[in-house]
This record gives structure tokens, sequence and C-alpha cells, in this order.
């Protein structure tokens, strides 16, 4: 098979017709009829899940994979990217923000540049002004405490060779961050300016976005830990320097210590410090808990084909 055409599904029901025909205009434009379309439905409490099967029963072309509930965008993606068959393979939103279209104009670069990977990057980040200046302030702070190049105001549309997608699939994490996987997995990879569209709502609230900052920097750095190191270092080399004054000051000088307002700044302080330090530890903490339970990543619950049946994995 040619092409595979990978897109998540959740809140998707007004999208999912339109998308499938955009979707297959631009496939059987670039390789007629040897594709595939592969979407995941992360547990949508819409009928996202009856529209898509209805479309695999009558266009053979698409593949439901429906997961037992809702695992996230992310484990979404790498769950259909591991049921992708082609030797290419497109990842898309479905939500028509990002257009289907993308799709020859990504195969043409990827064939005139001759590189593995081709993902779209926004000239500027759709949006208000709120939610621009949120999205430079993440990918700035990723950048510094990770090290990892992830280009500001990334999107999903990506097109990748079949040894690409082996290679991201190996990546067996548990709490997963595709954007830096993306990086990390390597190869020649290569951005295509475009321009998304922007719609009013989106299902990724205020605290999804402070979740998925947390878990993007302790998923790809240590950064924070060696950070709480050299603090430490600094306050007890302070407070060394202080004790050596106040001894110095009540042998010689003859004044002893004295200001409770200063004793309780630093009480506070301290405290602050090290409730927030055992904070980041306890991150870092549950991260190894989670991946050291192995659980599955998405579970399967059925796969919807043109036969008109179900199977079960």
């Amino acid at each position: 098979m040619k092409l595979s055409l990978v897109a998540t599904l959740y809140r998707s029901a007004e999208f999912v017709v339109e998308f499938h025909l955009r979707i297959s205009q631009a496939a059987q434009q670039l390789v007629g009829d040897d594709y595939e379309i592969v979407f995941v439905n992360d547990g949508s409490p819409d009928s996202s899940l009856e529209l898509a099967a209805q479309l695999s029963e009558v266009d053979y072309h698409v593949v439901v994979v429906d997961l037992s509930r809702n695992f996230g965008h992310h484990h979404a993606m790498m769950t259909g990217l591991r049921h992708a068959r082609g030797e290419r393979v497109f990842l898309i939103d479905s939500d028509l923000e990002e257009d289907p279209a993308w799709l020859l104009s990504f195969s043409e670069q990827m064939e005139r540049e001759k590189v593995d990977v081709v993902y779209g990057v926004q000239k500027q980040r759709k949006g208000k002004y709120f939610e621009r200046w949120t999205g430079r302030l993440f990918y700035k702070l990723f950048r510094f405490l990770s090290g990892l190049e992830v280009p500001d105001n990334i999107v999903v549309a990506r097109l990748m060779s079949r040894r690409y997608v082996d290679a991201l699939t190996q990546h067996d994490e548990r709490e997963l961050f595709m954007a830096g996987l993306w990086v990390i997995t390597g190869f020649e990879q290569r951005a295509q300016f475009i321009i998304k569209r922007s719609r009013d709502e989106t299902t990724y609230t205020l605290r999804k976005k402070v979740a998925q900052l947390v878990n993007s920097i302790t998923a790809f750095s240590s950064a924070p830990l060696v950070g709480i190191f050299g603090v430490g270092c600094a306050i007890f080399l302070l407070s060394a320097i202080y004790t050596c004054f106040l001894v110095i000051n009540w042998l010689f000088l003859g004044s002893p210590p004295s200001g409770y307002t200063s004793l309780m700044a630093s009480i506070w302080l301290l405290g602050g410090l090290v409730i927030a330090f055992v904070g980041v530890v306890g991150i870092y903490l549950a991260k190894v808990y989670s991946e050291v339970k192995h659980r599955p990543n998405t579970i399967v619950r059925n796969i919807y084909r043109q036969t008109g049946g179900r199977s079960v994995e």
C-alpha cells in the first residue's frame, strides 16, 4: 500500500464526512486507489464513531480503530500510526483546521528534497493574543529546559516515510509528548509553512495546556531536578555565610542575633521551597511509577471495516 492517512476523532462529528471527502480526493489525486484512511476514535462522546463506522461500510479504504475510552490525543495518534500500513503515512487532525490538500504540497516537497518527513509550521499562531502568547512561552520553556529544537507553532499535519514511522513507533513510553518524539526520532525532516484555519472553540482548556507543559518538560528534561540541586547548594552557601556572620557578631561585638520578622520570613521561604521541590521530585517519581507498571498505552475495543462486521482485538 502506497499511502496511509491517519486522523483521530474526538468531538469530530460535524467534520467527519467533509474530512473524508476532502482527504479522499487528495489521496486519489496523489496515489490513485492505493491508500487507506485510518480513523482512531479516542472515546468521542458524540456521534463521531457512528459516522466513521458508516463510512467504513461504503468505502473500503476506511478503517476505524475504536478505543475503549478516551486515552488522549497523543496516545490516539500513536495508535493510529501503529495501525498504518502504507509506504508513506500522512498524519493530520480531522477538525479541518488543517487542510487535507496539504498532502499534495507535502508530497511534492518530500520528493524534491529527498527527506523522510515534511511537517507543517504556522507562520503565525492561530487564535487570540493569549493563545499566541502562551504558545510562544510553551515552546521557549520547552526548548530551554529540554535542549530539543522543537519549532515554534508546529502542527500535527506531517507526511512521513515508512522507515521513520517504524522508528517513531518503537517508543513505548506511557507519558507521550509527540512533538518531542518527532524530534528525537531523527532522520531528515523539513518544515513547510502553512496557514491553519481557526475555530472559536477548542478541546484544549487552560488546565490541559498547563498539564501538557508539565508533562512535556518532565518527559524530556531533568533540568528541574538539576535546578533543585543548584538552588539547594546556593541556599546552603548563603546560610553558611550568614551563620558565620552571626557567630562573629556575637563573639566580637557582643550583640546577639534578634529579629522575629526575619526569622519567620526565612522559615516561610525555606518551607515553601522545600514543599515546591518535593512536588517536583514527586512528579518525576509519578512518571517512574507510571512507566514501571507498563500498562498499555491504549486499548482497542473494535476495528470497523467495510465488511459491516466488527473484529475485536
